[in-house]
């Protein structure tokens, strides 16, 4: 069920990194301390019962800010606030990682693997109700009770990923962050894990923090989907109106890479450019070196995020009063 009450609030987040050599190299060749901002000024809320999704490039910032929400990493500046659940007490937030081959402890078997968080927060009374415990949740992600006497290596990459989702809701959560569950499944395994997590939303009534650099694996997932770039949020939106108005050059761009059968467009043009180092990003815009659009004002001034119709929008086209389409900018 969905509420407009937040389970999740981040505000202003940011997150630094010492990518600095070590102190003798940098005392012999005299160079000073380097830092990458990983997250820069990141905000956004999630109501309960949605899927928040945020996509982007490798390096882009999604998988800090999926660390950043479970506590692995602490926040440079800004602030991070789960809510309270039914019994008064903070929300519990467990974590999907991508890839369950590398998550999973390869010298458990699976039911101790999945018992370990019921035993270590005390949620059932005896061994006997935890066994049956873990029997239920890998009935409950489509395995048999049977595997929890097996090692993970036992088992596909597609079953090793529904263990780590068992493992997640052995903790009984009500936010789930999931980053990029499903990049190192094969496409057909893919889609039976995104229906199986759809299935456990409706059932279990969670909410979602969904990280993936696909956004046709987001879409029909997603109530909201934040695109990120180079540590920030360039566009914020409800799913279906990204898809069908995408309003940030970069937003279009991804949107490019989806593969349409019924419309093919084996004549478009490459994008120009890579993706600028974050230890030395470009003034501005950080998008304008690989944009069409980019004017002086965006190589010299830093975009605000601006509400744009349903749309938070981070770009002085949009800003101005422009359209923006794939081309070219005309006027409103």
């Amino acid at each position: 069920m969905i509420s407009a009450d937040p389970i999740l609030t981040v505000t202003h987040v940011s997150k630094e990194f010492d990518v600095s050599a070590p102190w003798l190299n940098r005392v012999l060749e005299r160079k000073p301390k380097l830092f990458v901002k990983a997250v820069n000024d990141v905000s956004f809320t999630i109501p309960r019962g949605t899927c928040f999704s945020i996509v982007g490039e490798s390096g882009c910032g999604k998988s800090t800010v999926a660390r950043l929400v479970t506590g692995l990493y602490s926040t440079t500046s800004g602030d991070i606030h789960v809510g309270k659940g039914a019994s008064g007490r903070p929300v519990r937030v467990q974590m999907i990682f991508q890839d369950p081959h590398s998550s999973l402890n390869p010298r458990w078997r699976v039911g101790d693997i999945i018992a370990e968080p019921i035993r270590e927060m005390k949620l059932r009374n005896s061994e006997d109700e935890t066994r049956a415990r873990v029997e239920e949740l890998l009935r409950t992600v489509g395995l048999a009770a049977d595997d929890a006497s097996k090692y993970p290596h036992e088992f596909s990459g597609g079953q090793r990923q529904r263990i780590s989702i068992a493992r997640a809701l052995a903790s009984e959560p009500e936010l789930l962050v999931c980053d990029e569950p499903t990049s190192a499944l094969d496409v057909s395994v893919q889609a039976q894990i995104l229906n199986l997590m759809r299935r456990l939303q409706q059932e279990f009534g969670l909410t979602y923090l969904f990280i993936s650099h696909d956004l046709s694996v987001v879409r029909h997932m997603s109530d909201t989907i934040a695109v990120m770039y180079l540590g920030r949020i360039v566009e914020m939106a409800p799913a279906e109106s990204l898809f069908c108005a995408p309003q940030h050059p970069y937003s279009q761009l991804l949107l490019k890479t989806i593969p349409d059968i019924h419309t093919p467009n084996r004549n478009r043009d490459a994008q120009i450019g890579e993706p600028p180092s974050p230890l030395n990003p470009p003034s501005g815009c950080t998008f304008h070196p690989r944009c069409p659009l980019a004017t002086d004002q965006c190589r010299g001034e830093e975009p605000t995020l601006l509400c744009s119709g349903e749309a938070m929008v981070r770009c002085h086209a949009v800003a101005e009063g422009w359209e923006v389409d794939d081309q070219t900018r005309k006027a409103n």
